[in-house]
């Protein structure tokens, strides 16, 4: 008879029993737990006890004997590698200046004291997931590190180096951005075409990525088609004007087959810290996937940011990306947005008349404009 798979264990160090309690209720159906009502009694039971995987704590200086600060800095400067790299989530506080210290101190992540059940544990499964392909890739380097396709960081490599990022970045008040990015209708591209194109396809669109991020940035696999870029110091709105140029990079890339054309499109989800108040690589990661399917969703070939929902409209190309979507056969992307095009367009038209006195209908240009817009 096989043995049933122990659940992972996770260690709950507050000085309240109700808030204890609480949180043993919101786990206990996927998780076993270990209580402990301050961080004195949380470390002794994190030397002997190796089978906890994760901590719970409060952000607090009223533990007794040792304080959530206290219990942290142990954990970080441990001889013991199991603890040094256990997670830990914070129970946030209202005092930012306590946030940040705990940040700096090495937590993993950070949680709001009335978290629900399914956010919590998603949480926890993330945290429990980055670790365990931290561990894998220390003990095992070079193992499942490159996408078999395309020679780039696998998930799990990603996910380390968006850990590595982030952490930096924090101890550093700088901001990190994640872009996700994905073919617009991927199914029936496939159908269409089949596998082996998509596939090539898919190495196309990789190397092209490799040659817009930067060198301190990191390019890799997220899932199935989907590519992800992990930005050190880039801020918001930065990392949305970045995302649009990589997609109107794509949509005026000639990719042909048989010698027609194909017709592609990309989204991108971005996620950026600190505008969206995550700290952990699982947490942006997971939610710049969100924003890529919700811009698919909403019609694709366009970029969803840190904004609540993404326009119905296709994005306005600006007059540089819409003279090379006319250069690309791809007229009908900019016919839309002529009107304000031609507006962007009059300086130069009329930089182009003084100098070179082409007698160019310019008043019956604007008047035409002026119409079109009332």
């Amino acid at each position: 008879m096989d043995t049933p798979q122990q659940r992972p264990r996770i260690l709950i160090v507050d000085a309240s029993r109700s808030v204890r309690t609480q949180l043993i209720q919101l786990i206990r159906d996927q998780y076993d737990f270990r209580e402990e009502g301050d961080g004195e009694g949380g470390w002794q039971a994190l030397v002997i006890d190796h089978s906890l995987q994760l901590v719970i704590c409060t952000l607090s200086m009223s533990m007794p004997v040792l304080d959530s600060d206290g219990l942290l800095a142990r954990l970080r400067t441990s001889r013991l590698a199991r603890l040094r790299q256990i997670p830990v989530l914070m129970i946030a506080s209202n005092n930012e200046e306590a946030n940040a210290r705990a940040r700096a101190l090495g937590a993993s992540d950070f949680i709001v004291s009335n978290i629900g059940a399914s956010e919590l544990l998603a949480r926890i499964d993330s945290a429990l997931r980055l670790a365990q392909a931290q561990n894998v890739l220390r003990e095992n380097p070079e193992r499942d590190t490159q996408h078999p396709d395309t020679g780039l960081p696998t998930r799990q490599r990603l996910e380390v180096q968006a850990a590595q990022a982030i952490s930096y970045a924090l101890r550093h008040a700088s901001p990190v951005s994640i872009l996700i990015m994905g073919f617009d209708r991927f199914d029936a591209l496939r159908d269409e075409h089949g596998d082996d194109l998509v596939k090539e396809l898919h190495k196309r669109f990789a190397s092209m990525l490799a040659t817009k991020v930067r060198k301190e940035d990191s390019l890799g696999h997220y899932s199935g088609s989907d590519l992800a870029v992990v930005s050190p110091g880039t801020p918001y709105p930065a990392c949305e004007a970045f995302a649009n140029r990589l997609r109107e990079a794509f949509a005026v890339a000639n990719i042909a087959v048989h010698g027609k054309r194909l017709d592609l499109s990309v989204s991108v989800g971005v996620a950026n810290t600190p505008v969206d108040r995550l700290n952990s690589a699982s947490s942006l990661l997971t939610l710049a996937a969100q924003r890529l399917k919700t811009a698919q969703q909403a019609g694709g070939n366009r970029v969803v940011a840190c904004a609540e929902k993404p326009s119905r409209q296709q994005p306005a190309p600006r007059l540089g990306h819409a003279i090379d979507l006319i250069k690309a056969g791809h007229e009908n992307a900019v016919i839309p947005h002529l009107l304000r095009l031609s507006k962007e367009a009059l300086p130069f038209l009329e930089l182009l008349e003084r100098e070179l006195k082409l007698g160019l209908p310019l008043a019956e240009l604007r008047k035409r404009t002026l119409d079109r817009e009332h």
